[in-house]
């Protein structure tokens, strides 16, 4: 078998590479994409078993599709857990590859969790949609400078027909008025996409068992069910809702020593998306549900609004969890009650999630 360590960057990879048979190493410096594809060719073209290494990177898709079509073997691991590994204070793109590669060889490479294809591509979708609106959350708000810098102050009032019809008719000088223009003419084009999309969105939920198992939640919707079916793909990986909590982000940064604890900001280490979307979808279940309201106005009376909207957020993560991981509804879920002694939920959890 050839054992490669990758060391990948955006236009070029250092490899580490060693054949077990023969014993021989070698190390290259190869460029993106025909130096790198050529090399990964010639290797599957000579029918010998090939697994290459390298930590979870941004921008490497077109090289996992590569070796996938190869059908070489692809190990991913965690940046971070593989920077905690080092012993060695300098780093070269040489010590990379060679310390990836050291770590296959004696089997402490710890891969992640990968989705699919398909997964992929629906994130993509979610992002799409998100990017543009926020986009057209920018154009509004400068309309809205707009129409105030002109004494017409109606809020969302402002995007009805009336208000849109004010806000066309004000005097401008020459180049307010082609900027106010342009931003119409920006916000006309959103809209009907932003709509598409969003019609997209629900038709994918739709179609997944577990996002309509979650948008029974109160405030829970299409949007923010199938982002987190997406993002956490396989309700197994996690043994207790703590470690959801911690894969999105949702946990408190903590640097404690002795008999002191200093507990920090949440970590934010997850995926931002579905962090903001369960945020907002929070918000929302606190203006439902009035247990919940009732625990947030304790939580911002205790801590501020900031820290209360996150602590929701995190509830919702969880609970959202065990609905899957249950497989019940909202209704189920409540009549559901959860001790230590059930054998069917682990309580306390002893490892950290898989990636």
């Amino acid at each position: 078998m050839i054992i490669i360590g990758v060391d990948y960057h955006p236009e070029f990879q250092q490899i580490a590479l060693l054949d077990q048979d023969t014993g021989e190493f070698q190390e290259k410096r190869l460029t993106h994409p025909e130096e790198a594809e050529q090399f990964y060719r010639a290797l599957a073209a000579a029918g010998r078993k090939v697994r290459v290494g390298m930590e979870a990177s941004g921008h490497a898709r077109w090289f996992e599709r590569l070796l996938e079509e190869l059908q070489l073997e692809l190990w991913i691991g965690d940046a971070a857990e593989i920077q905690s590994k080092r012993a060695r204070k300098q780093k070269t793109d040489r010590q990379d590859a060679q310390h990836i590669l050291k770590l296959m060889l004696k089997d402490d490479f710890r891969q992640i969790w990968r989705p699919s294809w398909e997964n992929r591509d629906l994130r993509q979708l979610l992002w799409h949609r998100h990017r543009l609106v926020q986009a057209r959350t920018r154009i509004m708000n400068q309309l809205q400078a707009v129409a105030i810098n002109e004494g017409l102050r109606c809020k969302k009032r402002l995007w009805r027909a009336g208000g849109r019809q004010k806000l066309e008719t004000f005097r401008l000088a020459p180049w307010a008025s082609r900027r106010r223009q342009d931003l119409l003419e920006l916000l006309d084009r959103l809209n009907p996409t932003i709509a598409e999309l969003s019609q997209a969105i629900e038709q994918e939920a739709g179609k997944s068992p577990e996002a309509r198992r979650l948008m029974t939640h109160p405030g829970v919707g299409a949007l923010t069910a199938l982002a987190f079916v997406l993002i956490i793909g396989d309700a197994e990986r996690f043994e207790c809702g703590k470690q959801v909590a911690c894969y999105l982000g949702l946990v408190p940064l903590e640097k404690s020593s002795g008999n002191r604890r200093r507990l920090g900001h949440i970590t934010k280490q997850g995926n931002s998306l579905l962090r903001f979307l369960l945020v907002e979808a929070a918000q929302v279940t606190v203006r439902s549900l009035p247990e919940w309201r009732s625990q947030y106005f304790r939580l911002v009376m205790r801590r501020g609004r900031k820290t209360a909207k996150v602590a929701m957020s995190r509830r919702l993560a969880i609970r959202l969890y065990w609905m899957w991981r249950q497989k019940l509804d909202y209704q189920q879920s409540k009549s559901s009650v959860r001790t230590q002694d059930s054998p069917d939920i682990a309580m306390v959890c002893s490892k950290t999630p898989s990636n």
